[in-house]
């Protein structure tokens, strides 16, 4: 009879190479799903909760453990700590698992691994709190808010400051309650309607056991729950659909092709930052032979990915090219009829889904990355045609990534901004200070943190 696997130690390796080699989790857990991708869906959810539950939650964790250990979280043993943080999270938030056998596997491990001599100390602290869970002290909202929310939503405080700075409380708050909330769908799928459709993507999928619901912005969007691993779903291999937020396929609807095609022939397109393809191959599906695409990222690695999935959706109208999108280039000068601008950004309306972009990120960040996009955009005005389109997006929700940046962008460039609000779904417009630009926040629109604006260029 196969011996079964250890969960809770293939937990803890994905967590200590994400922290020894300063990866995201989600790399680290995607590795070892993929190593073990015939583990039953149980074992797969189990070890994906754990994983990403430890991750959520760490600064609450850590504060927790720090009330009842005497060697703080931040002076233990990369193992150690890791073993104490998986052991309260099962305690505090995964009612299935008896605290007993929390506690009690996380000493095996220790003593398993080599630290027998620590194992005491593991249970020791791990033992105190299952004894006073019900009653842990947590820092006073009234004698420091940040701390508080700090603590209680597991993000750093400066963080914290900016949600409240940039939105007001009671935004920030929502935001920071929208990071930690469990998620009725596993995974957002745009349907490839180049080779199937909807409806029959949906039948199958239900067939094969997967609960199947329609997005909430875009029609070829489906929400998909109760899945196991990505690459086994049905029509996964055949192209019929790719793994997509609905906050990103809007770009799509909002580039308005069918107004800017009239009477021509083909629409030229250029994508700079394209990895791993989501948006240029929305534009190939829609538009097979109506459209000469173009996608360019950074590195040969970065185009793999995106020609790996030119091959699986089966598109033959869409190219790419290694380039950097800081360096200019003249040939393309006044080319594109459509240029998407989808620029590095700190991720901070992603982190529900990248849960540990939180702790990776620095507040220096913002302004270089704010920076690095203005040098992008530079370029990137080169290369729209007069008349023609600049699509500006981020996956944060840092105004000095977005707002501020398009409007620098209109500022020093011979663009208008151009009124999307006819183009967005019911229910969008709510999120718009002016016309050209939406800025959707995790916790009150229906999908990722997003920034979208559209420019067209003078003639």
């Amino acid at each position: 009879m196969e011996k079964r696997e250890n969960i809770r130690e293939l937990a803890l390796d994905v967590l200590l190479e994400a922290e020894k080699n300063q990866i995201f989790v989600k790399d680290a857990l995607n590795r070892q799903l993929f190593a073990k991708q015939f583990m039953s869906k149980q074992d797969r959810a189990f070890l994906t909760r754990l994983v990403e539950g430890v991750t959520e939650y760490r600064i609450q964790l850590d504060y927790i453990i720090n009330c009842y250990s005497k060697t703080k979280t931040g002076k233990c043993k990369p193992l150690i700590r890791v073993l104490l943080r998986m052991g309260s999270y099962q305690m505090l938030y995964m009612d299935s698992v008896p605290d007993s056998a929390a506690v009690n596997e996380c000493v095996k491990l220790a003593r398993k691994r080599g630290f027998s001599k620590l194992s005491g100390f593991v249970n020791g602290v791990l033992r105190a709190i299952e004894r006073n869970k019900n009653s842990i002290s947590y820092p006073s909202e009234t004698d420091n808010k940040i701390t508080y929310l700090s603590v209680k939503y597991s993000m750093p405080e400066w963080i914290v400051e900016r949600y409240i700075d940039w939105f007001g409380e009671d935004k920030a708050k929502n935001m920071l309650a929208a990071s930690l909330e469990d998620k009725d769908i596993d995974i957002t799928i745009r349907v490839n309607e180049a080779v199937i459709n909807k409806d029959e993507l949906r039948k199958k999928l239900e067939t094969s056991g997967i609960n199947v619901s329609d997005g909430n912005y875009v029609d070829e969007a489906l929400h998909l729950s109760d899945i196991n691993y990505v690459s086994r779903i049905p029509g996964f291999n055949e192209g019929e659909f790719f793994v997509q937020d609905e906050s990103s396929m809007l770009i799509y609807h909002i580039a308005d092709t069918a107004s800017m095609l009239g009477n021509r022939e083909q629409l030229r397109i250029l994508d700079l930052c394209a990895a791993p393809g989501g948006k240029s191959t929305h534009f190939a599906e829609k538009l097979g032979d109506k459209a000469i695409i173009e996608a360019r990222d950074i590195s040969n690695s970065k185009i793999d990915l995106i020609e790996d999935n030119i091959r699986r959706l089966k598109l033959d109208n869409l190219k790419t090219l290694v380039y950097d999108a800081l360096i200019p280039d003249d040939e393309r000068r006044n080319w594109a009829d459509i240029v998407i601008a989808d620029l590095p950004c700190s991720g901070l309306g992603v982190v529900s889904g990248k849960n540990d972009v939180k702790y990776h990120l620095r507040k220096e960040q913002l302004l270089e990355l704010a920076n690095l996009q203005k040098n992008i955009l530079s370029n990137a005005a080169n290369y729209v045609k007069p008349g023609g389109i600049l699509i500006y997006s981020t996956c944060t929700v840092n105004p000095e990534e977005n707002e501020e940046n398009a409007q620098w962008f209109l500022d020093h460039f011979p663009f208008a901004g151009v009124d999307i609000r006819p183009l967005l779904p019911k229910g969008l417009t709510e999120y718009m200070d002016n016309p050209y630009s939406i800025q959707m926040l995790p916790g009150l629109a229906k999908c990722d943190g997003f920034y979208i604006a559209k420019f067209r260029k003078k003639a």
